[in-house]
């Protein structure tokens, strides 16, 4: 079997794979419809949905409406993407709704 050479962050001792899926158990529902959203909408990239719901809180044109949460899902998707940066993973690998 190979090594897993991806980052295993601050989880010392346990695989990554188990991780990220703990992880993923505990996201809310709202959560785990962001990161489907990333994967289908947005190429795979969290800036582009940040811009659109920053440019949406601005009054500018935006490419699509998310919630009417758009504080929340900012603070969402900030979590996640760091999550995501931290461990070397995307969770659209791991979530499924």
């Amino acid at each position: 079997m190979a090594n897993d050479t991806r980052k295993t962050g601050n989880h010392e001792g346990s695989s990554l794979d188990t991780f990220v899926q703990n992880y993923v158990n505990g996201l809310s529902n709202e959560h785990k419809m962001l990161v489907v959203l990333k994967a289908q909408l947005y190429g795979g990239s969290w800036e582009p949905m940040l811009d659109d719901l920053e440019n949406r809180l601005e009054g500018k044109p935006y490419i699509f409406k998310l919630s009417n949460r758009i504080k929340d899902d900012v603070q969402r998707i900030e979590q996640m993407k760091d999550f995501e940066d931290q461990n070397g993973i995307d969770l659209a690998d791991y979530v499924s709704l």
